[in-house]
């Protein structure tokens, strides 16, 4: 194998792999009705319940068709989130990022949870069992509009539930933090009747299969629940999964959490750990999903009053913030398999970062320090690759001597090889060996919601998106082609003709990546051709010397 099939090699490999996921993205559940209206929105009244929590009320527990009702809603605004809460059901029915743009119209905040036309995401839970309110059930709200002032650190949105019949009341309360993205529920529940009630509490999170507005067709990004248990770990399911019924992970545990992600963004239900709780997940048809935990919340007696929390993470996916907020939710950063490689490179950009304020800068900076972590092994690569260089005109000569005679000229190559004292394999194994440290950093950077609308510089204003005047793609086909011609040149006059338009194909490629990878593989390709061309020079005079003598 010679440098050129070897990089011929990592492209198509490369290729397979951003087919691949296109190919999963192309073949994932699609939107099998418009949503024109809230009553269009498939719906569902309380998660099924395993048998080994309360056998006596599973009944009460079906999977129903429903819809979406709207009633009274109330407004929250803090800090860093804009949220609509509905009467009906107490659901979060939109939540605004205030500090990040919709990918689409950035003259609007992005929505992580959202009941529109388009799009249905929305945040639910309630109590299981007759005569308890549930996602359907009606609340009072105290107020339709809630902000959270200058001097306030948080923010409490209550609402009631009262059945006069049992004496059973219900306060549930949305709690909102100053520079938090966790908001807590919390129910308080009084019985003046005279009936104990067993209490489970189930959170949900309800949303349609559809890939967020923004996404880029050539990079797939996982979409949809996620589970996390000390003995199973974190597990993610697919929804198409789900539509067979074939999904796999933890229905029961005394730890864990459950999520849906999204690109950069995820929403978790975070129960606390050492109760023993019920994990959910459904296919509830017209393209809508649901995920959720129900947790045992013990017996409310007559006359007793019982307090209870869950809180919910709904926000970016910053690493530091989750890996506080519970046990494995840093994994919704997903790196795939490279995750042991690319995590450190991440912490490594987040501390060249804290020096230089940039993250453009510092995908710059941690690119350089990669490069020279391995300069001894590219070295040996372009030193190798610079002896096959000045072999080429030999080879050309063996090409035209044995023709055809496919066996002759091998063994007639390998005896060159052996005389010239050069392995042609030397200039690839120590590519092979970088390949997995910069896929890794390609993942690092992909998964980063740190590089969401970060500037670099000039035109650059947001590095998770293509370059909109196709600069970086432009430079890094330039360098391509500089580097194709740095190579010894291919003696198969084809091979030679692919390499050339390869850079081409290549740019126009990335034409549609973040621009924070295209950076990273221009300053990869300058330092690259740079370090070649001092090597291949140094070789080609070192050679000239010898020749005088």
């Amino acid at each position: 194998m010679d440098i050129q099939r070897l990089v011929l090699f990592v492209v198509f490999s490369f290729s397979l792999l951003m087919l691949w996921e296109n190919w999963q993205k192309e073949h994932a559940p699609q939107t099998l009705t418009t949503i024109t209206s809230p009553a269009n929105v498939a719906n569902v009244n309380a998660p099924i319940v395993s048998s080994d929590i309360k056998p006596a009320i599973n009944n009460t527990l079906k999977k129903t068709d429903g819809v979406l009702t709207n009633g009274a809603q109330v407004i929250v605004n803090t800090d860093l989130v804009r949220a609509v809460i509905d009467a009906d059901g107490g659901d979060i029915r939109s939540l605004a990022m205030l500090r990040y743009r919709d990918p689409v119209d950035t003259k609007k905040y992005l929505n992580l949870f959202e009941q529109s036309a388009n799009h249905v995401y929305v945040a639910q839970s309630g109590l299981v069992g007759a005569g308890l309110p549930n996602h359907k059930s009606v609340y009072t709200l105290a107020a339709n509009n809630y902000v959270m002032a200058a001097n306030d650190n948080k923010l409490v949105v209550p609402m009631t539930w009262v059945d006069a019949q049992s004496g059973i009341k219900v306060t549930k309360s949305y709690i909102f933090y100053r520079d938090s993205y966790k908001i807590d529920v919390n129910y308080q529940l009084s019985n003046t009747g005279i009936t104990t009630v067993p209490l489970q509490a189930y959170f949900q999170l309800l949303r349609d299969g559809k890939t967020p507005e923004g996404e880029s067709s050539l990079v797939h990004t996982f979409t949809g629940p996620a589970f996390y248990t000390e003995a199973h770990k974190f597990t993610k399911v697919d929804f198409h999964k789900l539509d067979k019924n074939e999904a796999e992970y933890p229905k029961s545990a005394n730890d864990g959490w459950v999520a849906m992600v999204q690109h950069h963004f995820v929403a978790a239900w975070l129960p606390s750990n050492g109760v023993k709780r019920e994990f959910y997940a459904n296919a509830l048809g017209d393209n809508l999903y649901r995920a959720g935990v129900i947790v045992p919340e013990g017996d409310l007696k007559p006359g007793a009053d019982i307090t209870f929390t869950v809180p919910m993470y709904a926000g970016p996916q910053e690493q530091k913030t989750l890996t506080a907020l519970a046990p494995g939710l840093d994994y919704v950063v997903d790196y795939g398999w490279l995750t042991p490689i690319s995590a450190p490179i991440f912490w490594a950009l987040q501390k060249i970062h804290g020096v230089v304020g940039n993250w453009g800068w510092a995908i710059v900076i941690l690119t350089i320090l990669i490069k020279l972590m391995f300069f001894p092994l590219s070295a040996k690569s372009y030193q190798s690759m610079a002896q096959m260089r000045g072999l080429a005109p030999k080879l050309q000569r063996l090409k035209e001597t044995f023709g055809d005679d496919r066996q002759k000229l091998h063994q007639a190559m390998m005896d060159l090889y052996k005389t010239e004292k050069v392995n042609p394999l030397g200039g690839c194994l120590p590519v092979v060996v970088q390949i997995p440290v910069f896929i890794a950093l390609y993942w690092a950077l992909l998964g980063s919601v740190e590089m969401r609308q970060a500037p670099f510089i000039l035109w650059i204003h947001d590095l998770s998106t293509p370059d909109p005047y196709y600069v970086l793609p432009i430079i890094m086909g330039i360098t391509m082609i500089l580097q194709t011609k740095l190579n010894p040149a291919p003696p198969d006059p084809m091979q030679a003709k692919v390499m050339m338009i390869m850079p081409v194909a290549f740019s126009i490629f990335f034409f549609f990546f973040p621009a924070g990878l295209v950076l990273y593989w221009v300053v990869n390709n300058i330092l690259s051709i740079s370090q070649q061309w001092v090597i291949t020079r140094r070789y080609e005079a070192a050679q000239a010397g010898n020749a005088k003598r």
